[in-house]
């Protein structure tokens, strides 16, 4: 975060992105740059693991996500759906919130790794915890089967869980933006 926020804001969750696209803080060309980004990154990812004489697709897997058989509780889809929804949703609400125009962005890239920590504590026994759809289709498309079969739930719920955040978002921090607009048209020192 401190390396390449002031670069490009560390967009690399596509998640986040939408967040950051539906409370109006970038563009729809902005977020789609992002996002083709975000994903070939996820490829970049399976080319770095193949360097490794270590890693072999069908044991190591990349870290995929899944449900049913594919979980470590067994969770259903229905349970997967609502669990990555949530997390994804406090995770990008945290992000926007701390990135405000008003928060101190000096301590964002701490809450927001610590939040990143807690999401994934809680979610990686339910569902191997995506809350980046581009993590998850870059393993799904290597490791395919199974766990391809099912990426599509890992690539909905969290941009579900980006767009519910961003609602939130606006609606308690809806007075901020108008404060803030009546504050530029404020003359110096006045």
């Amino acid at each position: 975060m401190y390396l390449i926020g002031p670069v490009s804001g560390s967009h690399v969750n596509p998640a986040v992105t939408i967040g950051a696209l539906l409370t109006g803080r970038i563009s729809l060309q902005e977020a789609t740059r992002y996002w083709i980004a975000q994903f070939a990154g996820a490829l970049a990812l399976w080319g770095t693991f193949e360097t490794s004489p270590l890693y072999h697709r069908a044991t190591t897997g990349m870290g995929a996500d899944g449900y049913g058989s594919l979980s470590m509780i067994h969770i259903g889809a229905g349970g997967a759906v609502i669990v990555e929804t949530v997390l994804t949703a406090i995770f990008v609400f945290v992000v926007l919130r701390v990135t405000s125009e008003t928060a101190n962005a000096a301590t964002a890239a701490i809450a927001i790794g610590l939040t990143l920590t807690v999401v994934h504590l809680v979610g990686i026994p339910i569902t191997g915890t995506s809350v980046n759809p581009a993590r998850s289709l870059g393993p799904a498309l290597v490791v395919g089967g199974a766990v391809l079969s099912q990426v599509w739930l890992f690539i909905v719920a969290p941009l579900a869980g980006g767009v519910l955040a961003a609602w939130l978002h606006r609606l308690l921090y809806r007075a901020e933006g108008t404060v803030l607009a009546a504050e530029a048209r404020q003359p110096k020192g006045k």
